[in-house]
């Protein structure tokens, strides 16, 4: 058996990244917004230290956050989980900063779109906890069905989400590598 060490830097980065994801979700479930500043941290931890720890900060968020404030978050950790590999992969391939990040984000708003429709239409009707559950009671008012109200709802919704997200990460990130004057993001 091989005796691993535990990387203190890798813990406390992704500790600080679980708690603004919870942060974040906290906000945007008292301040009903549209959308759910839930992956903030975990999209943080995709650039820093790449998929694999972002995942593990994700799925950590959503389960303390369900365990804490928000029931629903428990079910939608399979958003996370989409979120942390995909956002890794596009800023590997550098397309979350600049105008790729238009495209890079749309790579990984679309799968979370589809997981997150999913779970919020079979599991709860379209009606969670989120702000944007507003949107889609005013869509199955005009006539939409429960799937498509959802899905409109959350592609435009995940796709304004992850676009802030991805905003606030680069600029800390880039602020961050300014005040210890050397790049905090590991580009191996």
């Amino acid at each position: 058996m091989e005796n691993k060490s535990i990387d203190i830097r890798k813990l406390s980065l992704m500790s600080l990244g679980i708690a603004i994801n919870i942060i974040g979700a906290f906000v945007a479930l008292m301040l009903k917004l549209p959308i759910y500043l839930d992956s903030i941290g975990t999209i943080m931890i995709a650039c820093i230290l790449g998929p694999k720890y972002a995942v593990m900060t994700g799925v950590c968020g959503s389960l303390l956050s369900g365990m804490t404030f928000d029931i629903y978050s428990l079910y939608f950790a399979p958003v996370q989980i989409s979120t942390g590999l995909i956002a890794g992969i596009m800023y590997k391939k550098g397309l979350l900063n600049g105008k790729k990040r238009i495209l890079g984000v749309m790579a990984f708003s679309i799968p979370t779109s589809i997981i997150s429709s999913v779970i919020a239409a079979y599991l709860f009707g379209g009606v969670t906890s989120s702000g944007s559950s507003y949107i889609v009671q005013v869509l199955k008012a005009l006539g939409a069905n429960d799937v498509l109200s959802v899905f409109v709802t959350q592609v435009f919704t995940d796709y304004i989400d992850k676009f802030v997200a991805t905003v606030l990460v680069s600029l800390s990130i880039n602020e961050l590598s300014k005040s210890f004057n050397s790049p905090i993001v590991n580009n191996k």
